[in-house]
């Protein structure tokens, strides 16, 4: 790093076939980031590896033109990447060759991505020819396969860095074991990232995927077992805009909806219940896998009792007579009309019915009709 001005800090020689790694370098070295102190003690800014020269980034090489001189001189150093490929390549050997004779040959490094050093076997040989012809002293290469790790990951990662602390000329070991720290740091914060990722796409899933809801009915309030019990209730559920139904045989059953999106466990929703001889259910309802519905006797529908007094021979209605429907008293208007109302504990599917007067029927069997008459047997 000394006081002569150059317009890139190094050139990067390659073969065509090595251009991904070429590629790759160029980005990895132009965005390496020095630690703060150090960049203070040398003057360096923070990535002081920049500009690095690469040919398919700036010009497209042809040969060993006059404006690749330039690019050649403009450079403080030259990276090799070394492969059998760029050791058979005569425009590597040429960039070499035209490097040292500027004077620079201990601005030469070597970074070897396969091949062995030396192999003598053209199959594996990793550094041109040109290196022995010019009798360039022996120079170590940064060697992603190295085996110092057992990842192939850290052994690429710690040829990075040989690289980096050759090209500024400092310390190894400081600079690696920060860059440990930080891959650390990173590994970290990917497996995190990684952990809520999986956790995100799990949620989604989760709330996405479809489940059964169950909807059983409880008869809330008084249970009359003289009544007819509960049968074919329809249960509607409103999802946005989706309804789904489903009937329900007998209160022992539930009704099940299938495939709700998950996302719909635990908001309000819309829950209708309709029923013979039972009030209608219109409510909103916090939505579980499992729910329940209090369902209503209509105490009308058994309770409500009333019919019409009828003498048919004389036809015309009965008044003021006594009647008994399973012993609640009761007595006709003026119309002839018996009217009486039971709570629903009281209330019965047929109630046993006396008068004052004989009747033909002593079996009043509910629900009744507005139209329902009651007839008197024939009094003359």
């Amino acid at each position: 790093m000394d006081g002569e001005h150059f317009k890139y800090f190094a050139f990067i020689s390659y073969s065509s076939r090595d251009t991904k790694w070429g590629k790759r370098l160029q980005r990895r070295l132009e965005s390496y980031r020095m630690p703060a102190a150090l960049c203070r003690s040398h003057g360096w800014q923070r990535r002081p590896l920049r500009p690095v020269f690469f040919a398919p980034t700036d010009i497209q090489p042809g040969g060993l033109s006059e404006e690749l001189q330039e690019r050649l001189k403009a450079s403080r150093n030259l990276i090799v990447i070394c492969s059998p490929d760029s050791a058979k390549s005569d425009w590597v050997g040429k960039e070499i060759a035209y490097f040292h004779s500027l004077g620079r040959t201990g601005n030469i490094y070597l970074f070897i991505i396969y091949g062995v050093p030396h192999s003598g076997d053209d199959r594996t040989e990793c550094f041109n020819p040109v290196i022995d012809r010019l009798g360039i002293p022996e120079i170590l290469g940064a060697n992603i396969n190295e085996k110092v790790y057992r990842s192939r990951w850290m052994n690429r990662e710690r040829a990075y860095v040989q690289l980096v602390t050759k090209l500024l000329g400092i310390e190894f070991d400081s600079v690696w074991q920060r860059h440990k720290r930080r891959m650390r740091q990173r590994i970290t914060a990917w497996t995190a990232g990684a952990l809520l990722v999986c956790c995100s796409m799990a949620a989604v899933w989760g709330m996405s995927r479809p489940v059964d809801i169950a909807v059983r009915l409880n008869e809330a309030l008084v249970h009359n077992a003289d009544l007819p019990p509960l049968e074919d209730a329809v249960v509607t559920v409103v999802l946005d805009n989706e309804i789904k139904a489903d009937t329900v045989k007998s209160i022992e059953e539930c009704a099940v909806f299938k495939n709700v999106p998950h996302h719909f466990i635990g908001k309000d929703v819309r829950v209708k219940v309709e029923c013979d001889d039972f009030v209608k259910i219109d409510t909103v309802l916090r939505l579980l896998k499992d729910n329940q519905v209090n369902v209503y006797r209509d105490a009308d529908v058994y309770g409500n009792i009333r019919f019409t007094l009828w003498d048919p021979y004389q036809e015309r209605p009965v008044p003021d007579c006594r009647v008994t429907l399973n012993g609640h008293p009761a007595v006709s208007d003026g119309d002839g009309i018996v009217h009486l109302t039971l709570p629903l504990k009281e209330q019965s599917a047929s109630y046993s019915l006396a008068a004052d007067v004989p009747l033909e029927d002593t079996v009043f069997v509910m629900p009744c009709s507005a139209s329902a008459a009651v007839l008197i047997k024939n009094l003359y």
